[in-house]
């Protein structure tokens, strides 16, 4: 069952999950230094049915019952959509267009998660959802990037689809008794699955590998997939959903950061305005908002303070009590004494009633 965490533990929780976006980063680099170029559902592949396989031979698990659906339907969301709707948009939209579609993905988990888990949304989660999305724009967006049509709905799509799993899996949560690697081993091999035949449909037999190509693959597999959605998926039970997916832009960034060390690129005033801008939206979506209390809360709250009351009445009477204790204990004899005098009328009385 699904649960959020409580503040002392937050910070811990938000870090680990960010360790996903931030490993995602790195997927750009790695698909274009160390991969077959153009095949980008095949990557999809190789990224989730490899990872999937691994967790579910790891665990020994399978679902049962309903979670064979809702297993692929989670699957199919976060990874089996999510995976070639992405790559489409990237392919489609050149200057970075595509993560700054992709960035709008906090505003689609806001109204879901309205819709399907009862989160009112709040100001600061709209607030931080357009200023990250705005942040991003500036980091990647390049001056005379064209528009694709296609590529601007795949990209919508795309954020949808993740969007969408994200909320499900908070509202889901995972079986009893089933743990984090093999619940994301579930949706890995399900997403996989999903793939395996547009992947052989759109793109045909997979490439020939060289060294270099399965170095990536199976970091992409393993490290940028399987410990980053495990990872992920935890952060999802643990912390609420718009916090998790203001995450998001963490990846962009660290894209942008690579790029930079790795392959020269450069990063201008604006780029560096927008890495700070998205950084402080990432940060301020983590903070607990105040909220107003519910009708049942308010009334416990009443019940607490009328019982904290009544408390303290029975602590301040108790000496009162203690006094007229000790006044019966030593008055005890005396009345003793006089009862017998007391009840000699009511003898006689009773002597002379008529009989």
């Amino acid at each position: 069952m699904s649960h959020t965490a409580h503040t002392p533990h937050k910070a811990a929780f938000v870090a680990l999950t960010a360790l996903a976006p931030i490993s995602w980063g790195s997927t750009y680099y790695v698909t274009t230094e160390f991969l077959p170029p153009d095949r980008p559902l095949f990557t999809g592949l190789m990224r989730a049915l490899p990872a999937g396989l691994l967790l579910l031979a790891l665990t020994r698990k399978l679902p049962t019952g309903a979670w064979w659906g809702k297993a692929a339907v989670l699957g199919a969301l976060n990874i089996g959509a999510f995976f070639p709707l992405l790559f489409l948009a990237a392919y489609r939209l050149p200057g970075g267009v595509a993560a700054v579609v992709g960035s709008v993905g906090p505003l689609f988990v806001v109204g879901l998660a309205a819709l399907l888990l009862g989160d009112r949304p709040t100001v600061r989660a709209l607030v931080t959802a357009v200023a990250a999305a705005f942040g991003v724009s500036l980091v990647v967006l390049k001056a005379g990037a064209a528009l694709d049509l296609v590529g601007v709905v795949a990209g919508l799509l795309s954020a949808l689809s993740m969007s969408a799993g994200v909320v499900l899996t908070k509202r889901w949560g995972r079986p009893e008794g089933v743990g984090a690697l093999a619940a994301t081993g579930w949706q890995l091999t399900a997403g996989g699955l999903v793939i395996l035949p547009i992947a052989f449909l759109v793109e045909g037999a997979p490439p020939a590998l060289n060294g270099t190509n399965l170095a990536g693959y199976a970091y992409l597999a393993f490290g940028n997939t399987a410990i980053s959605y495990v990872l992920w998926f935890r952060g999802i039970e643990r912390l609420s959903a718009s916090s998790v997916t203001i995450l998001g832009p963490l990846s962009p960034v660290t894209a942008a950061i690579i790029g930079w060390a790795a392959l020269g690129q450069a990063l201008g005033p604006v780029q560096l305005l927008g890495m700070v801008i998205a950084l402080g939206a990432t940060v301020a979506g983590q903070l607990n908002p105040r909220r107003p209390k519910t009708p049942a809360e308010e009334e416990t709250g009443a019940e607490a303070v009328q019982a904290q009351g009544g408390a303290v009445r029975a602590e301040a009477e108790a000496p009162r009590a203690q006094t007229e204790a000790l006044r019966a204990q030593a008055e005890g004899p005396r009345l003793r004494e006089e009862a017998p005098r007391a009840e000699a009328p009511v003898e006689k009385e009773a002597s002379e009633a008529p009989r």
